[in-house]
């Protein structure tokens, strides 16, 4: 059902959902095919397995549930298999770059569409910073476990939390350079980290189990204890007016919020749909099960970590080398620095090439710059939307304290997770003849459910992390009025479909 001249003329026109499912795209701006659903499996694994994998069950353990902490990472990836679940279906029904800004994009309008796509650009801008930081900061760390001493004269520029940084320097170069130069390059070196990651960990598990000691998961759900507020000021912590205390039920629960995010990342395999070669049947099921195995070696790598240390005996840092150090396997910890570089290294690669087709179709959609749509003819790929990414990423994680503003990150994924779940229950009535690769089951209580879960998250976030966000969108309201609502490409002059200018014009009509 295409919209009228009416909704053309407004900031509520819709994209034409035969538009978002037919592929109706130029050789100028059409992604080649190279995913298959065994890629999409790692590209998952690659973003959503990072350094977090070996500290945070420590953490959570040690501060707020005890070893109930397994609990938590139960729930948390319940709740993201709920969200993920709609996502699936969107992604099956408009195999499109753009994600939840396409999806928007067709169900709510452009308004919201680029609302949404604003917040993927926050999410994904910041994570490439913050995490290449940390890469920086775990790199330093490696080297120094392996007795590689850094150059007197490159101490005060190398694993550096703000300023210049050199290690940050060169990832984000080296990495702008590998999406850059097309999909089949990143593929390649991501499989190679993503396998080696993943035997990190196993030797994680194994090396783990034979020092697990049963006593050390009782009493499974300690007794709550006084604490300090752990919500620090947020909304849910101003609304309650309370301090609850850690541990109980309520630490389960709190823990659970922390874990959450941890599993983020499954909604960016939603952008590599257009060069999926059947995405309807892959993308869900590459989603999905990318999602499943991160929820396992999550919870292999807690009940592993709980269990070799009381929860209560753990050092100050938590963190899995040091529980290995505690029962007398310090080798362990070298091999967990490895891992960690790798994790962050395969983070950052996925995010950047997420971030490079998001913004790659807003721009073919005339929100942006049309230029940053071009597909370069010999890589297959948007080389200058990936090269304007770089270097706002490099600038970024260069003049700004983005270890700061990871909160950030997480609240601009929630809130696409709502809309695509809210849009979930819209497509289904004004458009159920759209063929679906996968449908949720239990509409409309599996998409309801997702929202009240995304909303009570982000309850969770602090109020200035709230009014980042909300200066943020006032910048992306600014820039919408001022250049992308006269430069749509559903734009109308005198009645009719704004022409296409130059050979980087926006969308072709069917």
């Amino acid at each position: 059902m295409a919209v009228g001249v009416r909704d053309r003329n407004t900031v509520l026109r819709r994209l034409p959902v035969e538009e978002a499912t037919g592929r109706p795209y130029g050789g100028r701006h059409r992604l080649r095919r190279v995913y298959q659903r065994k890629d999409l499996i790692v590209l998952g694994l690659g973003v959503m397995i990072g350094s977090g994998i070996f500290t945070i069950a420590g953490v959570q353990a040690a501060t707020m549930a005890g070893p109930a902490v397994i609990v938590s990472f139960v729930i948390a990836g319940f709740a993201c298999l709920l969200s993920a679940l709609s996502y699936a279906e969107l992604s099956s029904t408009m195999p499109v770059a753009g994600s939840a800004y396409s999806f928007s994009y067709v169900i709510f309008g452009e308004l919201w569409a680029w609302v949404i796509g604003w917040s993927l650009i926050l999410e994904m801008l910041l994570a490439a910073a913050a995490v290449s930081r940390a890469w920086s900061l775990y790199a330093l760390e490696t080297l120094h476990d392996f007795g590689v001493q850094v150059p007197s004269s490159l101490e005060g520029m190398v694993g550096q939390p703000t300023g210049f940084d050199l290690l940050t320097l060169l990832i984000l170069v080296l990495l702008t350079a590998v999406v850059a130069l097309g999909a089949r390059m990143g593929l390649g070196l991501l499989w190679f980290l993503v396998l080696a990651k993943v035997v990190v960990i196993g030797l994680v598990i194994v090396v783990g189990l034979p020092h697990v000691e049963t006593d050390n998961y009782t009493p499974f759900v300690p007794p709550t204890q006084p604490s300090v507020d752990p919500t620090g000021g947020t909304v849910f912590g101003a609304l309650l007016g309370t301090s609850p205390g850690a541990f109980g039920l309520f630490g389960v629960f709190a823990a659970t919020s922390v874990i959450a995010f941890s599993y983020l990342g499954f909604d960016i395999l939603a952008t590599a749909a257009e060069e999926t070669a059947d995405a309807p049947r892959d993308i869900p099921r590459g989603m999905l099960g990318s999602l499943g195995l991160t929820i396992l070696l999550y919870l292999g790598v807690a009940v592993v970590m709980v269990g070799m240390v009381r929860y209560d005996a753990l050092n100050e840092d938590a963190s899995l080398a040091a529980a290995f150090r505690q029962v007398g396997a310090g080798t362990m910890g070298r091999v967990i620095d490895v891992g960690a570089v790798l994790g962050l290294t395969t983070v950052v690669l996925v995010v950047l090439v997420g971030l490079t087709r998001v913004v790659f179709s807003i721009a073919r959609d005339g929100l942006l710059p049309r230029g940053l749509a071009a597909v370069d003819r010999r890589y297959g790929a948007p080389t200058r939307a990936a090269v304007v990414i770089g270097i706002i990423t490099i600038l970024l994680s260069q003049f700004v304290d983005v270890l700061t503003l990871q909160q950030l990150v997480v609240i601009g994924t929630l809130f696409a997770f709502v809309f695509v779940s809210a849009g979930v229950l819209v497509l289904r009535r004004t458009h159920p003849e759209v063929p679906r690769g996968f449908r949720v089951p239990g509409v409309p209580v599996v998409p309801v459910l997702a929202i009240v879960v995304t909303c009570w998250l982000m309850l969770n976030m602090t109020l200035m992390t709230w009014a980042y966000f909300a200066a943020w969108m006032a910048l992306g309201a600014l820039i919408y009025a001022i250049y992308g609502r006269r430069h749509s490409a559903l734009a109308v002059v005198g009645g009719r479909p704004a022409r296409r200018r130059g050979r980087h014009a926006g969308r072709r009509r069917l």
